[in-house]
């Protein structure tokens, strides 16, 4: 399907050229005081994250320095049987002969 707005090639003459070379450069140089502002802001934004990222960092790691280490050979007390798998002594019989 051919698109009908789209305008055919025209070849510009040397003038045209250099006047629409001129509009360009005019742009791009009233443009850079808002792109320098951007730059500023988004370089702040990084900071902060930055930042932001190393409060918590250390509020994480003060954290785990604060919770009481857990002793590995007793394990937690949540690993702890309710019913006994040992049998009592004396309940078994011995044999006679």
């Amino acid at each position: 399907m051919e698109n009908v707005n789209q305008q055919p090639e025209q070849e510009l003459t040397a003038e045209q050229l250099s006047e629409q070379k001129e509009n360009m450069l005019k742009f791009y140089t009233e443009s850079l005081p808002y792109l320098n502002a951007q730059l500023a802001y988004e370089e702040l934004l990084v900071k902060i994250d930055e930042a932001r990222f190393k409060r918590s960092n250390i509020a994480y790691q003060f954290a785990m320095m604060m919770t009481p280490p857990q002793d590995e050979a007793t394990g937690s007390d949540h690993d702890v049987d309710t019913t006994s798998n040992i049998p009592e002594q004396g309940s078994r019989k011995l044999k006679r002969d």
